[in-house]
Formats: structure tokens, C-alpha cells, sequence
């Protein structure tokens, strides 16, 4: 009874997390190229570099500073969302997660080293990693992600020959 209790209740954290690995997946090839350039500013290096040599709790101050920023945006583009403002929302929302994207991302890798370190940051992004690792398994152990990989897999060869077919017609 207890463990279909508990299955019940992770649904939604599933459908959450589903959406959120869907989206980023769809995504990642439009936002990976911005952040290869942001990460190759020398601007971006120096931070990185200075990071990368504070004590734990100073990276930690580091990654809170943005992360204090950013996250709040987000909260407000679903505000702005819950009020109809779909147009406000979607671009608050974008640009709070882009921001995290090359702000909040950036700090953290180049002080994961310090961060790590810290035995309650640790033990929390342990915690962190093993949800997600739980609720992708889950997921991807699901009848609906093998029907969308293998529809991922039809669009992917009809693009190769629709790539092909213009191809064709250029030569």
C-alpha cells in the first residue's frame, strides 16, 4: 500500500522533471552554441580563473550572488504567466533561465572544485543528483519515452532524406 502511495505521489515530480529534460533536450542545440562563445570571453575566463581560486565559502558567495538574481526572475515570469501576461512571462521567464544558463552554470563549474568541499553542499547535491537519477530512470524506463525516442528516431531519418533530397536538387 505504502509503495503505491509513494508511486502515486511521484508522478507529478516525474511529468515535471520529464517536461523539463524534454524541453531542455529540444533546446540544447539552440542555447549550447551561445554558451560555448560566453564561456570563450576572456572576461568570462578571468571570473572563472578568480573563482576557481577562492576558499569554498567564497565560491559560494560567488554562485549565490547570481543565483539570487535569477531565480527570482523566473519566479516572476510565471507570475507574470499566472496573470496572463503571456508575452512578459515567456520573455521574463527565458531570460531568467538563460541568465542561469551563463551566469549560475558558469560560476558553479568554475568553483565546483571549493563547493564540493563544503560537507552540507556535498550531501545536498548528492540528494540533488540522486532524485534526478531516480526520476530520469523512471522515466526513461516508461512505455511513453521508448514510443517518443522512436519517434525522435523517424523525424531524425526523414530529415536525412529530405537533407538529401535537397542535396540533390542543388547539384
Amino acid at each position: 500500500m505504502r509503495k503505491s502511495l509513494v508511486k502515486l505521489l511521484l508522478i507529478p515530480l516525474d511529468l515535471v522533471v520529464g517536461l523539463v529534460i524534454l524541453l531542455d533536450e529540444m533546446l540544447r542545440p539552440l542555447y549550447r552554441p551561445l554558451i560555448a562563445w560566453f564561456a570563450s570571453l576572456r572576461l568570462v575566463g578571468r571570473l572563472e580563473d578568480a573563482i576557481g581560486r577562492l576558499p569554498p565559502y567564497g565560491a559560494l558567495v560567488a554562485l549565490a550572488i547570481p543565483f539570487a538574481i535569477v531565480e527570482p526572475l523566473k519566479l516572476l515570469g510565471l507570475v507574470f504567466l499566472a496573470r496572463g501576461a503571456l508575452t512578459a512571462g515567456i520573455v521574463t521567464t527565458a531570460v531568467g533561465h538563460l541568465a542561469g544558463f551563463l551566469l549560475v552554470e558558469r560560476v558553479y563549474h568554475a568553483g565546483r572544485a571549493q563547493l564540493l568541499t563544503i560537507p552540507w553542499f556535498a550531501r545536498i547535491m548528492g540528494w540533488i543528483d540522486a532524485i534526478r537519477q531516480a526520476v530520469i530512470g523512471r522515466i526513461k524506463a516508461s512505455a511513453a519515452w521508448r514510443r517518443a525516442v522512436e519517434l525522435v528516431q523517424v523525424v531524425r531519418e526523414r530529415l536525412r532524406g529530405f537533407r538529401g533530397w535537397l542535396a540533390s536538387l542543388r547539384a
